[in-house]
């Protein structure tokens, strides 16, 4: 716990082992002893935050959910909630992996594990027969990748100043324009038909 405050706080530059030790009221010695040094803290840190039974994306339910808005709304809502606790952690871990090798593969590991779940979740929200005619899956994934990226959180929500909830719910609806085809809207009783002549008889 001391451990993730400081380095959400300070960002991995200006936290030390020190720091973290006076956070958690023990011996420097203790951290060392314990963990090791920094990067290996860091990636305790970001394996225990990622593994968290509250911040598991419901691949089940999304699996399951009807719809591809459906599925759309689980995985929109689910990320905005992994981000509100995670998100300054993984920038502070991109930050910190341009100076550590060992924090350099863990941030290539979390971005490939990224990449890869979005390539599943637009395969499988390519199987409802939903998605706009001419996008292909890599592409699905791709604007799903760059759009639930902690760097976007971090722009609306610490940035500009919306709320968790709304940037899950701009999240949700801003794929669903993006991706899946439009229903049709069913005209008003009465209304002409476009074309049709205005004149009478």
């Amino acid at each position: 716990g001391a451990a993730r405050s400081e380095f959400l706080r300070r960002g991995d530059t200006a936290t030390t082992i020190a720091g973290i030790a006076k956070a958690a009221n023990v011996a420097v010695d203790t951290v060392y002893a314990s963990v090791g040094r920094k990067p290996a803290l860091f990636r305790q840190l970001i394996e225990t935050s990622i593994a968290g039974q509250d911040l598991a994306v419901p691949v089940p339910q999304i699996r399951s959910a009807p719809t591809a808005s459906d599925k759309i709304e689980v995985y929109a809502s689910t990320i905005a909630a992994i981000h509100q606790r995670l998100a300054p952690l993984f920038l502070a871990l991109r930050e910190a992996a341009t100076g550590h090798p060992e924090l350099g593969e863990l941030w290539s590991q979390v971005a490939d594990r990224r990449a890869q779940n979005m390539h599943e979740l637009a395969t499988d929200l390519a199987a409802t027969g939903e998605l706009r005619t001419g996008l292909t899956i890599d592409e699905v994934a791709d604007v799903l990748w760059s759009m639930n990226a902690a760097e976007y959180y971090i722009l609306l929500v610490h940035d500009r100043g919306w709320s968790p909830q709304r940037f899950g719910q701009w999240l949700a609806e801003a794929w669903r324009r993006l991706l899946i085809t439009p229903s049709s809207p069913t005209p008003p009783a009465g209304a002409r038909r476009l074309g049709r002549s205005s004149r009478p008889g």
